[in-house]
């Protein structure tokens, strides 16, 4: 590249466009659909499809164990694994503000691709618009993604008391990592965001059958998303406090910031709600899929306490988990 920030240039649709893309995105990412360079891309699916978007503002954009780069691959992959699908194709628009580094931008984009090819997935077509300088913060980025419907029918609705609860690893390791990172506080700490994509930890879980749902518990943690799962449905969860899976490191700076686990933010573990008589095989399948090793079944299904999840806690007595309320930790993903 000629110029060692972004300036306006890069977003006018230009020569510095066009370098931008042919110089940087195209090489990153090469494959036929993105070379033909058109307004869109020409893609080969049959049957059903699986579709899902989502935009990155993570702060800062560079934290251990990832970046934004990393995260909005993961993010898009996984949202379409938890919905029982194959993720195929990916588009990626990027907001780049005047002034950024160029060489942030290939760390970037080198991540990206890194990312997307451990996922078994390709960039096929996207965006890049500049704002001026103090209009943004940096870089934002924008993944959608495609995949074929490979394990239909999964849904809340299909939750049945006495049902188990499996979450695939610690609790809120990309959460604690953030904030630590945004306050300065990583000096000489041991922690890492778990940023990763799940397609492989999904098709291990799915292929045990018996598994009634599968959600990635991102922002508001497993609480919340335990909490959608119940919310106006007849039967509840309950979570036993001694089973809950969190590392030292995440539990003593959940303890320093005045964070619960329970709703922190995770980027790279499943939740799955499984009938009892395939618990077993799927927590065991879990187990032996990287990523999955610290799998653990952490509760499960009832009908005692309709539309609630409950945490039966160590000493005996049990409280009431509700959903996330205010921004316990805003610009996560």
């Amino acid at each position: 590249m000629t110029t060692d920030i972004i300036t306006l240039d890069h977003g006018s649709g230009g020569k510095k466009t066009a370098q931008l893309i042919d110089e940087l995105l195209v090489p990153a990412f090469r494959n036929e659909a993105l070379s033909a360079l058109g307004d869109g891309a020409v893609l080969e699916l049959s049957g059903p499809l699986v579709f899902s978007t989502d935009s990155f503002v993570v702060s800062p954009l560079f934290f251990p164990g990832g970046d934004i780069g990393k995260l909005a691959v993961c993010g898009t992959v996984n949202d379409l694994a938890m919905c029982g699908g194959t993720p195929k194709y990916l588009s990626l628009s990027m907001v780049l503000e005047e002034g950024f580094p160029m060489a942030g931008v290939k760390r970037i984009v080198d991540s990206i691709a890194r990312t997307a090819r451990e996922a078994g997935v390709q960039i096929v077509t996207g965006d890049t618009k500049v704002v001026e300088r103090g209009r943004g913060d940096g870089v934002y980025l924008n993944t959608s993604g495609i995949g074929t419907l490979t394990y239909p029918g999964l849904s809340p609705e299909a939750i049945q008391p006495g049902d188990a609860v499996i979450l695939s690893g610690t609790m809120g390791d990309h959460g604690a990592t953030v904030l630590m990172a945004r306050n300065g506080l990583l000096t000489g700490s041991p922690l890492r965001s778990d940023c990763r994509p799940l397609h492989l930890l999904a098709k291990a879980a799915l292929d045990c059958g018996g598994v009634r749902v599968l959600r990635d518990p991102t922002r508001g943690g497993v609480a919340t998303t335990l909490n959608e799962f119940t919310e106006n449905r007849p039967f509840s969860i309950e979570l036993e406090e001694e089973a809950l899976p969190v590392s030292g490191p995440v539990q003593a700076a959940c303890d320093l910031l005045g964070l619960d686990p329970l709703y922190c933010a995770n980027e790279g573990k499943l939740l799955a709600v499984v009938a009892p008589e395939r618990a077993e095989a799927v927590l065991d399948a879990l187990r032996k899929t990287p990523g999955g090793e610290q799998a653990a079944v952490i509760g499960h299904v009832s009908d005692q306490y309709p539309g609630k999840v409950i945490l039966n806690t160590y000493l005996g007595g049990g409280r009431v988990l509700t959903k996330l309320t205010g921004a316990q930790l805003p610009r996560i993903c």
